[in-house]
């Protein structure tokens, strides 16, 4: 009998011991944990595995530092520098099938999907994305951010996640560029804000709430809401509450990263040991790419190239004249601020009178009643809507 036989045979008898030691049978997957370089000391991030260990006894932690421990498995390494390099190593030849780390450099296209606890309603939220960045345009990266949380999601055991977008800069255009995606048969799934007037766009009371299952945003605005929801009893010094800042996540990108701050305290840490494990389990991976791929069958690319393609000159836009002033009382809600001029200037041009202005719930388009239904006609025609 050879070596990897006897292997294989130990390891399924182990399974099996574990499986009636602590009733979950089959392959637990491995996680690592990079010790080294928090804010509060290796021993505080090792409290953190043991205490995913001890908590889900359904994967199985392992921890790269300087410390030993009696109820976690421990690799040496001395400094961030080497920890990283024994992580990747054990992840590319399947010692690892996960790991969660500090400071890791992803390439342009992977960013991560953050797990906070929402403190309004103690309720767990998918924040797309939190760091690195998906696109280095930022709406096209928003767009790719909702696919990327919505795959992550799934993983995570949410069969529909439900998706808001944040009101930030640049909502509306992620709103209309994932609209286009469901009307050509990418199947996502719309929240409703918990605000009186509704929409797809999510007030900071949803974000509280935990509305969404997804909530979609740029990473630095993501990586702020982390920050807020993880240390927001604490000052800001001790991350204490939710799972980290996710997994690394892109098309093609083969690896089950997660991230935690420097700050992050051993709950946080345990937290995101066990979400790096549920994507393991979860193949994120193989999820990450059908979403894409679906993605791009509801024309994706032309989403994202549209985003980006230079604006048509207009050699008659500097004739484009106001038309005679009128009182404006109807408000046109949806058209983000990065085009609110461009649409009054729209309305100008088919003889609406129209202002710009700036409600509670974001930018508006001012026009007078007896124009509104005209003036919706030619801002959707322009898809400013």
């Amino acid at each position: 009998m050879n070596n990897n036989v006897q292997n294989t045979i130990a390891d399924v008898f182990d399974e099996i011991a574990q499986g009636l030691e602590d009733g979950n049978f089959g392959s637990r997957p491995r996680v690592g944990v990079t010790l080294v370089g928090s804010e509060h000391g290796e021993e505080e991030v090792l409290r953190g595995a043991e205490l995913a260990q001890a908590n889900d006894p359904s994967i199985q932690v392992v921890a790269l530092g300087t410390l030993k421990s009696e109820t976690v498995e421990t690799v040496v390494a001395n400094d961030p520098e080497e920890a990283h390099k024994k992580m990747d190593e054990m992840l590319d030849n399947g010692q690892l099938d996960a790991a969660v780390t500090m400071h890791y450099t992803f390439p342009i296209g992977v960013s991560t999907v953050g797990h906070p606890t929402t403190p309004g309603m103690g309720k767990a939220m998918f924040v797309a994305n939190t760091t690195g960045t998906s696109d280095m345009e930022r709406i096209s990266a928003m767009v790719k951010n909702a696919i990327s949380g919505i795959a992550v999601a799934k993983a995570n055991g949410i069969k529909d996640p439900t998706v808001g977008i944040l009101n930030i800069d640049g909502a509306r255009q992620v709103e209309i560029s994932l609209k286009k995606l469901k009307d050509n048969g990418y199947n996502i799934s719309f929240t409703q804000s918990h605000r009186a007037d509704g929409g797809v766009v999510m007030r900071g009371n949803d974000l509280l709430q935990g509305v969404p299952d997804v909530m979609v945003m740029d990473t630095l605005t993501g990586n702020i809401v982390m920050k807020v929801m993880s240390s927001f009893l604490t000052g800001g010094s001790y991350e204490s509450v939710g799972d980290g800042y996710g997994p690394g996540v892109g098309k093609g990108y083969d690896k089950i990263i997660n991230i935690v701050s420097r700050a992050s305290g051993a709950n946080v840490i345990a937290g995101a040991l066990s979400y790096a494990g549920n994507c393991a389990k979860g193949n994120l991976t193989a999820k990450v790419n059908a979403e894409f791929k679906a993605a791009e069958k509801a024309g994706l690319s032309d989403v994202l190239d549209n985003l980006t393609a230079s604006p048509k000159k207009d050699d008659s836009a500097e004739e484009v004249k106001e038309p005679a002033k009128k009182a404006v009382s109807e408000a046109i809600l949806g058209i983000d601020i990065l085009v609110l001029e461009d649409a009054v200037t729209e309305l100008w041009k088919a003889d609406i009178y129209a202002t710009s202005g700036m409600g509670c719930t974001g930018p508006v388009v001012m026009v007078a009643p007896e124009d509104e239904s005209h003036a919706r006609e030619v801002l959707k025609s322009a898809d400013f809507l």
